[in-house]
């Protein structure tokens, strides 16, 4: 089944295997993307590709500084015509949302989305609705701009199980981008691969791929490593400890193990961190959060052993 999902979002989404491999770490996580690129990379394009390829319910909300939480989540209105109070649900009910340049929003605007990313529900006068599952939210920035944006605050970051750069596509990869997008949309004919079903299933798969001892202590050196790195200000928090657990059994269940490694370790590590830590003053003149984070990498030894499967 992964494969075929795998298989249907490269058939238009050109040329990406790492950042495909960790938007199905995400979904099998059950946990929240954060794409932060350039305009024009395919964020959106991304998102659509995956709601279509499990046939799920897709949603797109385009943040600006007047977007109302009611925008989001909706809200409850009398209807004259009924003489009765009814409730309308926002946008943000929908298997993938796509909160596109959600640092535009007002940061009331932007908690509006901590119930629903954390906890699956809704909140319309104290009245409260699950969201369906699965349920992803794919949110997008542009780091070069500004101007009338409003930075994340630590709390919503940490809700995103990762952060993904796209960034630009090989001169190969482009070349084919031109071919593909020449005559038509092949997002046009993409159809569901799997069922919801399936990845429910996938999901509860996932939880039961074998951690060892060795790779749980590997994971609490790395996050005891950002707490006392002398750069860093503020390390990972125990929901980062358990988030990069859950990344690393979906990224072994991807490649089809049973348990995991320390290279999943290794694969998930940089995008579980770079946007929950907090860098010092000092820290910030010398390295970026990513050199922060792999030279961390670099200085952690790797457990060997014969069998990571006991």
């Amino acid at each position: 089944m992964l494969d075929n999902l795998k298989d249907s979002i490269n058939s238009v989404f050109v040329g990406k295997e790492e950042t495909i491999d960790l938007l199905l770490v995400a979904l099998l996580s059950n946990g929240h993307i954060l794409l932060e690129d350039v305009p024009g990379t395919g964020k959106t394009l991304l998102a659509k590709t995956i709601a279509k390829s499990i046939g799920g319910t897709f949603s797109r909300i385009q943040f600006t500084p007047d977007v109302l939480p009611s925008d989001v989540i909706g809200l409850e209105y009398f209807n004259p015509k009924h003489g009765e109070f009814e409730k309308r649900i926002g946008p943000i009910y929908a298997n993938i949302v796509l909160a596109d340049e959600i640092n535009r929003a007002m940061p009331r605007t932007q908690s509006s989305l901590l119930e629903a990313m954390e906890e699956r529900q809704i909140t319309i006068e104290k009245q409260t609705d699950q969201l369906p599952t699965p349920f992803l939210v794919i949110a997008t920035q542009n780091p070069g701009e500004s101007h009338g944006t409003f930075p994340l605050p630590d709390a919503q970051l940490d809700r995103f199980l990762v952060k993904i750069n796209i960034g630009y596509p090989s001169r190969e990869d482009e070349r084919k981008i031109m071919k593909r997008f020449r005559r038509e949309d092949p997002l046009s004919d993409v159809s569901p691969v799997v069922r919801m079903e399936d990845v429910q299933k996938l999901q509860e798969e996932t939880k039961q791929i074998h951690i060892s001892d060795c790779i749980e202590d590997y994971v609490l050196d790395l996050v005891e490593s950002t707490r006392n790195h002398k750069w860093i200000e503020t390390g990972l928090s125990p929901r980062a400890t358990l988030a990069m657990l859950r990344a690393a059994q979906a990224k072994a269940k991807i490649e089809s193990r049973a348990y995991c490694i320390p290279e999943d370790i290794q694969f998930v590590f940089p995008h579980i961190s770079t946007h929950r830590i907090m860098l010092s003053m000092e820290g910030a003149l010398h390295m970026t959060k990513s050199e922060v984070i792999h030279s961390i990498l670099g200085n952690i030894d790797v457990p060997v052993e014969l069998s990571y499967e006991k």
